[in-house]
């Protein structure tokens, strides 16, 4: 079973990988808003990790 809060995570992962897809295809895209994705994806990425090896309470 699934953590509630790793299940969560990802979802919000994908639709900031989505969002920056969606970004990069444009023809003029906007760096920063490229690179604030980059980060943003980064840290909810490092988050599932903590989350994943913190031992689950009953």
């Amino acid at each position: 079973m699934m953590n509630p809060r790793i299940y969560r995570l990802t979802e919000v992962h994908q639709r900031i990988d989505a969002a920056l897809r969606s970004e990069q295809r444009r023809r003029w895209q906007d760096p920063f808003q490229v690179a604030r994705l980059k980060k943003l994806k980064l840290r909810v990425k490092d988050l599932i990790h903590r989350t994943s090896l913190q031992p689950r309470s009953a």
